[in-house]
């Protein structure tokens, strides 16, 4: 028997257009079906259409929030650079400047805001006349348009610059960028050369030595004497975390105590710290080593007024030679015994440096790209140059000096801030001579954060120029080798 159909439900419905047609089947044994109505086959079309109008919508809104964070990135950029200019300019190491310093800061400010704010300028002239399809440049040659070429007053001000870029502001840059060149090949040579002069330092294992027993006594009735009298300074400025380990090494010196004495120059200005300082020097003092502690009220010159105030002192004049440590250094116990022979027959000898070895290196990617930095300073600078023209800038630290060439090279200078160059360069001028030692390393440490470190990069790259200036009259006059002038 057919299936009985029920078409009451069927008849109502398609009544109604657009709706669906429902079909019932009584058999369990059939589904339900649905038909869609006539237009039924247009309405996605019509809603996949509003939903990709709402899409590109979003996009576009997206992409217009991006541009306008960007631009606000960039104004806040420009800004926090004018800010940290002005700063710079202004605050030198925290220490307000006087008032004519002060005035110079400012203008020199404005100058680069002037700068800043023109390069922006024309960099938006020339973006607008791009626009305009106004491309001179695509040819080998620049053509400048003719008089009855010209569309408006912009296109007159567009064809003037390019004329005045083009008779005066190209040459100099050209020339600049020539200078910059033979600049970059220099260096570049200088670098080759030191890593040529390495590689053969290695080959024929050249270091320096020392002839004969050092600590043998040149009069068989004296005793004692074959030890110079050394001087050992530490200075060190609020440095809580490092001032035992560094005191500690020092005092472990294998050296006669009554021929060593140790300085702790103290230039802490607070005064938990120098408690600290003081009752670790007392410690060491009570134990038979030969210390003591200096604090000055007026600290002027920071690290070589320092050294400067602690080498007037009277009882300074007896000792021959004096041992530099900052207060992260920690030598080893044969640290003397492994430099100040090297002075012994050799009365041109100014300077003996060591090496420094870094115990955080491994520390993060920022220790690490220090300690290659400073590997090829020490390993190639340093040595070559030790090696063969016996003359390299102090590192101002693992270094023993001998006192009579710092008195007459007129000793630690306050005018700028990097005072071991200049004491280099100023002994260098008078005829004394340096000897580096690659394998007696000292143990220090590398700043582990970039804002430890940017302090650390100014402090040592903000008085090279200073003193290039006021060291060039005597560098040009000065009695030595022409490729030593030039070095």
């Amino acid at each position: 028997m057919a299936p009985r159909l029920d078409f009451s439900n069927w008849w109502a419905k398609d009544t109604r257009k657009g709706t669906p047609v429902v079909v019932t089947m009584e058999n369990p044994n059939f589904s339900v079906v649905e038909i869609d109505g006539p237009d039924a086959a247009f309405r996605p079309v019509e809603k996949s259409r509003g939903k990709n109008a709402k899409q590109v919508t979003w996009v576009l809104l997206l992409k217009a929030n991006r541009a306008v964070g960007c631009v606000a990135w960039l104004a806040t950029a420009l800004w926090s650079l004018l800010g940290a200019i002005k700063k710079r300019l202004i605050h030198r190491q925290g220490v307000t400047m006087a008032s004519e310093k002060l005035g110079k800061g400012k203008l020199l400010f404005r100058i680069i805001r002037a700068f800043l704010v023109t390069a922006l300028a024309i960099l938006s002239f020339e973006v607008v006349a791009y626009l305009q399809g106004w491309h001179y440049f695509k040819n080998p040659s620049l053509h400048i348009p003719q008089t009855s070429d010209l569309q408006g007053f912009f296109h007159v001000a567009y064809v003037a610059w390019l004329t005045f870029r083009a008779d005066y502001i190209a040459p100099p840059i050209q020339a600049l960028s020539k200078f910059c060149v033979v600049l970059f090949l220099i260096q570049s040579a200088d670098r080759m050369i030191l890593c040529l002069g390495c590689l053969w330092i290695k080959y024929k294992k050249i270091k320096p030595t020392i002839a004969g027993d050092p600590f043998k006594p040149d009069d068989v009735e004296g005793s004692g004497n074959e030890h110079p009298m050394v001087l050992v300074q530490i200075p060190m400025c609020n440095e809580r975390e490092v001032y035992e380990q560094s005191i500690s090494a020092v005092c472990q010196l294998d050296w006669p105590k009554d021929r060593l004495l140790i300085q702790v120059l103290d230039d802490s200005d607070d005064e938990s710290i120098q408690f600290l300082i003081k009752a670790e020097v007392a410690k060491w003092s009570q134990k038979g080593i030969n210390i003591i502690y200096r604090h000055r009220l007026v600290r002027t010159g920071y690290k070589a007024g320092n050294l400067k105030s602690a080498m007037s002192c009277d009882y300074v004049k007896i000792y021959e030679f004096v041992a530099i440590f900052d207060a992260d250094f920690q030598p080893n116990p044969e640290f003397l015994k492994q430099t100040v022979p090297h002075f012994k027959d050799n009365p041109e000898l100014g300077l003996v440096q060591a090496r420094w070895a870094f115990v955080n290196k491994d520390e993060n990617l920022l220790t690490r790209l220090q300690n290659i930095n400073l590997c090829f300073h020490f390993e190639v600078e340093q040595q070559v140059n030790g090696v063969f023209i016996n003359f390299f800038g102090f590192n101002g630290t693992a270094g023993v000096w001998r006192i009579k060439a710092l008195e007459e090279s007129g000793g630690w200078l306050e005018r700028t801030t990097v005072e071991d160059m200049d004491i280099a360069v100023r002994a260098h001028l008078n005829g004394w001579k340096f000897i580096f030692l690659d394998d007696v390393k000292v143990l220090c440490e590398v700043p582990e954060s970039y804002e430890a470190y940017r302090k650390q990069q100014h402090r040592w790259h903000s008085g090279p120029m200073q003193l290039f200036r006021l060291c060039l009259p005597a560098i040009i006059t000065a009695k030595v080798p022409l490729i030593l002038n030039l070095k």
